[in-house]
Parts: structure tokens; sequence; C-alpha cells
């Protein structure tokens, strides 16, 4: 993957919705939004990306305007940094973007199925979109700049009329909360005989659907306003996430951030009621307990590739508000020692400590054995990295995925020897519940 020579246009006025133009390119091959914790960008039209399909690799190189050559591949090239920045991230800039799912990460370390639609996208991007104020600005390789502009242009004047997103059934639980019980007691037992400490038990919710799940971006943004929400579209995947969680910053003069959440409380719209709900969040004995488990865990995983003495845990505890639910989230930094490659420690981190448990690869096992059905995206990550090693991947929660004809949305927790079956149960659906109202809007009885 390599680096090329940019020019910059103000293309559209920055009060144009990334949705409005995402469904613009809905007839480009693929296209990936990110609000990047403040700093939307899209990117479209990849010089070359990576997508991984039932475990076959193909590389795809761009051949023309919109088109691509195929060829199959046995593995992802090493992303070399051209150098890394001592300048502040202001976003992406040119570089490597895409997702990974739950599944490659955990296939990495242990043998499990993978669910059926793409578990890999990562494309080298010189062409994107970048929010600023004054409007979005186009990016593209300088002798590429006017034939791209004459391409947003036409698609934003001429919309592609997309089929309707719509569910044929409401979204529901794959699991009764029998079967959650059952799942969340297989746990307690594997706690009890020494496998684990804690697991991150999730459950499934699904629907059958049609047209095109981008329809309800913009109501799902407003509804958890979340720092690192995005999508990505490529052929008929399309992966709507939510996300208020932060998986890893690679900041400047190689300092990583990993901020994981553990604890979760519901928000009231009586102010006394919030209140109360964040404090017994802040108090919570067994959420304390939880949260420094997997602080030690990422701890753990960041020191195999930094400076001997640079992991510290700055945040501790923290309680972070968002729409639907409070969150108690922590901060783990590192420096990375200078041989270690970013993009190669983000592949061997995945997935991330706060959507397993510990110890991670056991957890990871047992996972496997309860849940039943593979996560797919889920628990995996989103993000970008630009040419000089800063860049930033969230934790893809509160994410939707449609492939094909399925709609599936997750939500879950960690258990440990101190959680309660029927609070744990209940927490997925603080997490979920108004995110499964939203989607099930979608759901026109004939």
């Amino acid at each position: 993957m390599h680096n090329q020579q940019t020019s910059q246009k103000i293309l559209f006025n920055s009060n144009i919705a990334p949705s409005h133009i995402l469904k613009a390119l809905h007839n480009f091959p693929h296209a990936i939004y990110l609000q990047n914790n403040g700093k939307p960008v899209i990117a479209f039209l990849a010089d070359e990306y990576f997508i991984l399909i039932d475990r076959q690799l193909t590389h795809c190189i761009k051949s023309g305007p919109l088109s691509y050559t195929e060829h199959q591949v046995s593995h992802l090239p090493s992303f070399k940094n051209s150098n890394i920045s001592n300048h502040p991230n202001h976003g992406f800039q040119g570089g490597v973007m895409g997702f990974i799912s739950y599944d490659y990460g955990a296939l990495q370390q242990i043998p499990l199925p993978q669910k059926n639609q793409p578990s890999l996208f990562l494309g080298h991007f010189s062409t994107y979109l970048a929010w600023s104020e004054a409007g979005w600005v186009l990016n593209s390789a300088a002798e590429q700049l006017d034939e791209t502009e004459s391409l947003l242009v036409s698609a934003m004047q001429n919309l592609y009329e997309m089929p309707s997103f719509s569910l044929t059934a409401p979204c529901v639980a794959r699991w009764s909360k029998k079967q959650y019980a059952s799942a969340f007691q297989h746990v307690q037992e594997y706690i009890k005989a020494g496998d684990c400490y804690q697991i991150n038990l999730t459950q499934e919710f699904i629907a059958p659907a049609t047209g095109c799940l981008l329809d309800t971006a913009e109501q799902f943004w407003q509804l958890t306003d979340a720092p690192y929400a995005g999508y990505l579209r490529v052929d008929d995947f399309e992966l709507l996430s939510c996300s208020p969680e932060l998986f890893i910053d690679f900041e400047i003069a190689r300092k990583v951030v990993t901020k994981p959440i553990k604890g979760t409380m519901p928000r009231f719209s009586d102010p006394v009621l919030d209140e109360q709900s964040k404090s017994a969040l802040q108090r919570s004995q067994k959420d304390q307990a939880e949260n420094v488990m997997i602080v030690d865990l990422l701890r753990n995983d960041l020191s195999v590739y930094a400076e001997t003495g640079s992991v510290k845990t700055p945040k501790l505890f923290n309680i972070e508000s968002f729409n639907q639910v409070h969150h108690m989230v922590s901060e783990v930094t590192a420096t990375l020692k200078k041989e270690v490659n970013p993009f190669e420690m983000l592949l061997s981190a995945l997935p991330g400590g706060s959507i397993t448990g510990a110890p991670k690869i056991r957890a990871m096992q047992i996972i496997n054995e309860l849940e039943e059905a593979p996560r797919g995206a889920y628990c995996g990550s989103m993000g970008y990295f630009n040419h000089d090693g800063t860049g930033s991947w969230n934790i893809l929660i509160r994410s939707i995925q449609k492939y094909q004809n399925e709609v599936s949305l997750w939500a879950g927790g960690g258990i440990t020897i101190a959680s309660d079956c029927d609070a744990e149960y209940q927490e997925c659906f603080d997490k979920v519940s108004a995110m499964l109202d939203l989607l099930n809007t979608w759901h026109k009885p004939i």
C-alpha cells in the first residue's frame, strides 16, 4: 500500500448530512463513513482493497473510474508507515480504512466458524471527503481530482433510487430468557472451575429485511450520539455502527490509548432518577471489579508491544454518559516499541479484551461454545490509519449488520462470579432496547 500526492477542493455545503452523501454513492463499489470523534470523513473508490469472505482473501485493484480487477491472495500485506508522526492527528488524511470482524480477530488465536458475510475489508484510500465548517472537502490524487469531482457531482444530482429499507418480521432475540439463563449458568460453572474470571456473554437479535440499511442511519446516529459511529457498505453487505467505545487511538510519537467500557446503568428522563443511576454505577463494587479485570487484561496486552515502564492507567472508573446509558470507562496508555508496526499490532491485539473476557483465549473458546452463532463484525473494529502511523479504531458494539436479507444486532455484558442473571439479562436490553425499538419501526405488517 502506497502514498500519493493529493489535491483538495471544497465540494459540498457543510450542512449536508453524511447519509445523503452515502446515498449518492450507492452505485459506487463501496463507501465508508466514520464520525471519528468529531472529525467526520467519507472514503470511497479505494486505490486498492482487500476483502475476506468465507476465508477467501481477495485483492482488488482500481482499473477504471468505478471498476476493479480481482486477484485471490493468501495473506494481507504489511502496511508500512512512511514515518511515525510528531504532528497531532487531525483525523483521516489518506491511508488505510475499513473494518475487521470479531470472527477474523478471534480466528487468529482459536478455531471458530465465520459468519456468512464479509469478515474483513481494508482499503487504501487517497479519495475521501473530510468535513469542515467551510464544507465537505474533496481530497483526491491530483491527476484524478477533476474526474472524481465530476463523478461525485453527478451522483449527488442524480440520486440513485435505493430499495427502501423494511423488516419483513420484527427484530427479536434469538434466545429466550431461559436460554440466556442456561448460558449464564454455564459461565458461572466455568468461573468456579477456574477456567476464567470474566466472560463477555452476548446475545443476537435477528430479523429478515429488504432494502438498504443506510435508510436508518441518520435516525440511529441521532438516537445514540456516539463518538465512534460509522457506516460501511461493500457489495450487498452493510455495517452501521453507533459505537461509544474506542479500541485504540494511535497518537503521535508512538503513543497508544485504549478506553475499555465495563459497567452500564440506564439513563432516565427524570434528572433525579438519572443522577441516582449514575451514582449507583460510580459506587458499584461489582462493576469496578469487572472494569479493573479488563484494565489489567489490556495492560498486559499492551505490554507486549510497549516500551518497558510506559504502560499507564491515567483514568480509572470514569463515568461517561450517553443518550441511553451511563458507562464506566477507564483509560490505558502506552508507548510502542520502535520496532512495532502499528497496523500489525492492531491485527494481533484484536478482538479487544473488553468484549472477550479474561483470560482472553479461554474466554473466546467459551464464547464460541455458548453463544451458538458467530458474531461477525459485532465486537470487531472499524477505523483508519494514516500513512504516518496515527489512526483510530473503535469497538463495534451497538452495531447493526445486514447481509443479503438478514439483519443482525447484538448486546451483552461481562459476567463475573458476582453477576446476577436477571440484572445481566436486563443490561442487554438497557444497551439495545432503544435501537431495537427504532429498528422495529421499519417493520411494516402486511
